[in-house]
């Protein structure tokens, strides 16, 4: 037990990894976000948005990426951890002293196992509370800050539960022209309404709220018969306040528990069922392709020809880290559109990388 445990060792490689894996965090958080850095630019600047709001939308996108972003991370620490033991000749002192790899891929095995259990407690609980809060937020924002989400010339409809296009938004006025929206729940019927120019307004019915004041336009509604009304003046509500109060949840801000509920009832409609079931199955392949990823490291980070190669950690780690998530996003794309059942298609990037990595530890132990 004393020879397979050194527990002098495994302390020392253990922690030797928590900062490079901390440090991973924050990088990759870094990543993720400066890829929304323009956008938060310009709410800032352009739509007044307040920079707390800003704040709050980053930590909940932060918190919404920590499932993909702790097996990256450890990934990461893992490579950089033992490529810096083998280009310090440790690796060899190490087995010199009578360790073997088993003992020394120990440490990146009880890290993996210990961010497996975290991410997926993130993943069931934390990052669906994350993704809640932003949509919500973001739905606020919305309301509140229509200009902030009318972008001229881009058909939106992320925030209003209609399509709204306006070839020009004069962010400052709030002033629009040649406006299109499309809204597909107005009753019984979709109803489209064109119009010349439009003003966003506070609505004085509902106190932090806006609306769409349009002039010049006409009311389309298509059903056996076309009707067309033409109005001079028409006040269109954003959001229904009470509607935004009781917003669904999108499939990745329910927990894994509400998503076992929904999948119970029996005529959950078909589509809605292939993507809850992959939902389920995507909780637990990215908890734990953590534990894959940490002896993946340990595989990568003892290759002896990175001696020389500071900055391979970082490359490899991305290299990995896109063929994993090229791969899953496309079998994710398999199980919602049912050419796969969820479960095999899910797991399946996690099979093909466990191989990988048992052949690559098999030929690096050897």
């Amino acid at each position: 037990m004393h020879k397979f445990f050194p527990s002098k060792a495994t302390q020392y490689i253990f922690f030797e990894m928590i900062p490079s894996f901390m440090m991973g965090i924050a990088v990759f958080i870094f990543i993720l976000l400066m890829a929304q850095a323009l956008r938060w630019t310009e709410f800032v600047l352009v739509h007044g948005v307040n920079l707390s709001v800003v704040g709050r939308i980053v930590t909940y996108m932060s918190i919404s990426f920590l499932p993909a972003i702790l097996p990256m991370s450890l990934l990461f620490s893992v490579i950089m951890t033992y490529g810096r033991l083998s280009q310090d000749s440790e690796i060899v002192a190490l087995k010199a002293s009578g360790l073997s790899m088993a003992s020394i891929a120990l440490p990146a095995l009880l890290l993996g196992i210990i961010v497996a259990i975290v991410s997926a407690q993130t993943s069931f609980h934390i990052a669906p509370w994350g993704n809640r809060q932003f949509e919500l937020l973001i739905s606020e924002v919305g309301q509140s800050k229509a200009t902030a989400v009318i972008r001229e010339g881009t058909f939106s409809d992320g925030f209003f539960d209609k399509v709204v296009y306006a070839n020009e938004v004069n962010s400052r006025t709030g002033e629009l022209k040649d406006v299109f929206i499309y809204d597909e729940k107005a009753g019984e019927l979709p109803l489209t309404i064109i119009a010349k120019h439009g003003q966003i307004v506070q609505d004085p019915a509902v106190p932090n709220s806006v609306l769409i004041r349009l002039f010049d336009g006409d009311l389309h509604r298509k059903g056996e018969a076309h009707t067309k009304i033409k109005f001079d003046s028409f006040d269109l509500k954003i959001v229904d306040p009470i509607k935004f109060e009781t917003r669904e949840k999108s499939p990745p801000s329910l927990t894994l528990e509400e998503i076992s509920q929904i999948l119970k009832h029996p005529e959950l409609p078909r589509d809605n069922r292939l993507t809850l079931e992959a939902e389920y199955h995507k909780r637990w392949a990215v908890s734990f392709v953590c534990i894959i990823f940490s002896l993946l490291g340990v595989g990568l980070g003892t290759t002896s020809n990175r001696r020389n190669q500071k900055s391979g950690g970082l490359v490899i780690c991305l290299i990995v880290v896109v063929t994993y998530w090229v791969m899953y996003v496309t079998t994710d794309g398999m199980a919602r559109n049912g050419q796969l059942p969820a479960a095999l298609a899910i797991w399946l990037p996690n099979v093909i990388f466990g191989l990988f990595t048992g052949w690559i530890l098999k030929k690096n132990w050897n």
